[in-house]
């Protein structure tokens, strides 16, 4: 009895999901993010954790989300367990996603990219609510295909493909209504003499010189990267980071 109880509390679900030490939430919007994150949890077997702060204590934002993952129980069916973190930090105005366990796995660097790409436009605008929203859907999107599968490959999309089926069956009714009529037997060449008909003379003139300017685009990434690591307790990473 004593091991199985044992066994129940070290694959428990986390007991809370949203750490704000920033104050940038109500206590109905923590609430809130609390019961989304512990649904969403629960279906991929991967905490889903937001960490806000006001300074990292001179630490890189990815060594202070380290730091907290080593030092609080938040993976999901383990202290160590897996986990899918973002981390804010409002001083330096940071921002760095991360994936451990089982999310190192089905949220790698390029996933958590994009993840964080979409979610930046948010935090910029002070929408914390709906940018903590956003990562937990998209990570809990991401992470329910198999590592290596671009879910946004256009060929997968039911509305593409949609488009290509009318697209093709489109050409196919156009082919059988051109060929309803009699086959046109003449063209260009019908009447044309080739032995006495030919190009007497060419000659190229040059006009003039057109220049198009191309303006630069921006980089809106913000200096954003991929990259995870590894904490200071030994714990192995994806990431992705940048400003906010």
């Amino acid at each position: 009895i004593f091991t199985f109880l044992i066994s129940l509390q070290a694959y428990a679900a986390p007991t809370q999901y949203v750490y704000d030490y920033a104050g940038l939430l109500t206590d109905s919007e923590k609430a809130g993010l609390e019961n989304l994150a512990a649904s969403l949890s629960a279906e991929r077997g991967i905490a889903f954790i937001i960490l806000t702060t006001n300074g990292t204590d001179g630490k890189y934002i990815e060594e202070y989300m380290g730091d907290f993952v080593d030092n609080n129980a938040v993976g999901y069916e383990a202290d160590s367990g897996s986990t899918a973190i973002i981390a804010l930090d409002m001083i330096d105005r940071n921002v760095y996603l991360a994936g451990f366990g089982k999310a190192e796995t089905f949220l790698d660097d390029e996933r958590l990219e994009k993840i964080r790409n979409k979610v930046t436009p948010a935090l910029s605008e002070g929408n914390y609510e709906y940018a903590f929203e956003q990562f937990m859907e998209q990570a809990h999107y991401y992470s329910g295909y198999e590592p290596g599968f671009n879910p946004d490959n256009l060929l997968y999309k039911f509305w593409f493909q949609l488009l290509v089926s009318v697209g093709i069956a489109a050409i196919v009714v156009g082919i059988m209504v051109a060929n309803r009529g009699g086959r046109v037997t003449v063209g260009n060449n019908t009447y044309i003499d080739s032995d006495n008909s030919g190009v007497t003379n060419a000659r190229d003139t040059y006009i003039t010189t057109h220049i198009t300017k191309v303006k630069k685009p921006s980089n809106n990434n913000k200096g954003g990267g991929l990259g995870g690591g590894m904490t200071g307790g030994g714990r192995s990473f994806s990431g992705s980071g940048g400003k906010f």
